[in-house]
C-alpha cells in the first residue's frame, strides 16, 4: 500500500495547481470570461430508476468537442463556479467513465470541480442527485438506506451506455467511481467493498458524543440498530467498475479485510487534513478507523492542510459572512495555511493518476 502525506505548501505543486487555481478565482462576467475556449461540455443527465419513484436527474460533464453555449455552472453566492459550453458535442474517441457521488445533503454540482478537473483528463464523468440524501431533498431515514446510491450509479452508467450521444463515445474496460463522504463510500460499495451494520452500530454507541455523524443521527430519532442489516451488509458490486477513489470516505468503521475482498484492485483512498483537524467518521488512518489496512492495494495519499469540507468548492471572499449570517456551517473556513484550489488540484491528480488517465488537454483555440 502507497501512503503518503501531501504537505500543500510545496512550491511544485502550487505551481501544477495554478492553471487550475486561476480558473477557478475567475469571477469574470459572462461578457469577459473566454467561454468558448472551454474544454469542458456539459448537459443535463436523467436516469430511469426502478429502485425509485422517479428519475434519477443530474449532470454530465466531458471533454467538448463543437458548439454548446457558454455558461458559467455551479456557482452561487457562496462558491465559485467554472466555464463550460452546455450542450457542446462530446470530443472525437472514446473515452473513460467516472461516475461521481456526492456526500450526504450535497448536490452533484458541489463537486463539478473534479468532474471538470476529470474531464479535462479525458473523462466522461456522470453524476446524479441521490434521492433522500441530496440538497433540498434530504430525509435522514432514506439516506441511511446507502444501497440505493449504489444503485443510482449503476443506473446512471445503464442511461448513459443507452445514450445516443454518449453512448458510443464509452471505453466500457475503463469505467470507475469516484466520491466524496458519503458518497467515497458509495463509490467503495460499488466497487465491492460490504458494509456491516452491527460495526457501525457499535462505532456510533462507543465513540458517542464526539462523532458528529452519529450526533445527527441520535437527533433525528434514527436506531440504526433497527436498520435493516441484510441489507445495509449486502454487496452492491457492478462488475462494470474496475476503479473506485474515495475522498474522506464514511461509513467504514468497523470494516476489515472480509469486508474488502471483494473490492477492486485498483483504490485511491484520500484522506483531507493532519491529525486533530480530520473528520472522526471519516478518519481512515490507524488513528481513525484503520480501514486502509484493510485495503493493501489502495494508493492512499493524505492532504494537508485542509479539513473535511475543503473538498467542497473554492468559496467566494464574501462566502464566510454569508454562511455565519444564515447560521450555516463553516464551510469556507479551512485550517491556517490552506490552500482549496490546490488541494482541488491534488484531489484531481491523485484520482486521474490512479485511474490511468491521460494528461489534460489543451483547449480549443
Amino acid at each position: 500500500m502507497l501512503h503518503r502525506t501531501i504537505r500543500l505548501a510545496a512550491a511544485a505543486l502550487l505551481a501544477a495547481a495554478s492553471v487550475g487555481a486561476a480558473r477557478a478565482a475567475d469571477t469574470s462576467p459572462l461578457g469577459t470570461s473566454p467561454f468558448d475556449t472551454s474544454p469542458l461540455g456539459t448537459a443535463p443527465f436523467a436516469a430511469p430508476a426502478a429502485h425509485h419513484d422517479a428519475p434519477l436527474v443530474g449532470d454530465v460533464f466531458y471533454p467538448a468537442g463543437p458548439g454548446g453555449t457558454p455558461a458559467r455552472i455551479a456557482e452561487n453566492a457562496v462558491f465559485v463556479g467554472l466555464d463550460a459550453r452546455v450542450g457542446a458535442a462530446p470530443a472525437e474517441g472514446t473515452h473513460p467513465v467516472v461516475l461521481l457521488s456526492h456526500g450526504m445533503g450535497g448536490h452533484v454540482r458541489s463537486l463539478a470541480w473534479l468532474a471538470a478537473g476529470l474531464a479535462a483528463r479525458g473523462a466522461i464523468v456522470v453524476g446524479v442527485n441521490h434521492p433522500g440524501s441530496t440538497f433540498g431533498d434530504f430525509d435522514h431515514a432514506r439516506a441511511l438506506d446507502h444501497w440505493t446510491r449504489a444503485q443510482d450509479l449503476s443506473a446512471a452508467l445503464d442511461a448513459l451506455l443507452a445514450d445516443p450521444t454518449f453512448g458510443p463515445r464509452v471505453d466500457l474496460g475503463r469505467v470507475y467511481a469516484a466520491g466524496f463522504s458519503f458518497g467515497g463510500f458509495t463509490a467503495l460499495s460499488i466497487g465491492g467493498l460490504r458494509g456491516d451494520l452491527a460495526a457501525y452500530v457499535a462505532f456510533c454507541d462507543g465513540a458517542a458524543p464526539d462523532v458528529a455523524h452519529c450526533r445527527e443521527l441520535r437527533a433525528a430519532g434514527i436506531d440504526l440498530s433497527a436498520r435493516e442489516a441484510d441489507l445495509w451488509d449486502a454487496s452492491y458490486r457492478d462488475p462494470r467498475v474496475v476503479g473506485v477513489a474515495a475522498i474522506d470516505p464514511g461509513l467504514h468503521a468497523g470494516l476489515g479485510p472480509a469486508h474488502a475482498a471483494d473490492l477492486v484492485e485498483t483504490v485511491v483512498l484520500i484522506g483531507l487534513g493532519a491529525a486533530g483537524d480530520r473528520l472522526i467518521a471519516t478518519d481512515f488512518t490507524p488513528e481513525g478507523s484503520g480501514f486502509a489496512t484493510a485495503v493493501p492495494q489502495a494508493d492512499v495519499v493524505m492532504l494537508a492542510p485542509a479539513d473535511h469540507f475543503t473538498a467542497l468548492p473554492v468559496c467566494k471572499p464574501e462566502g464566510p459572512a454569508l454562511l455565519a449570517e444564515e447560521g450555516d456551517d463553516p464551510v469556507c473556513t479551512d485550517p491556517p495555511g490552506t490552500d482549496r484550489a490546490a488541494v482541488h488540484a491534488a484531489i484531481v491528480a491523485a484520482i486521474a493518476d490512479g485511474f490511468g488517465l491521460p494528461p489534460a488537454r489543451a483547449a480549443m483555440p
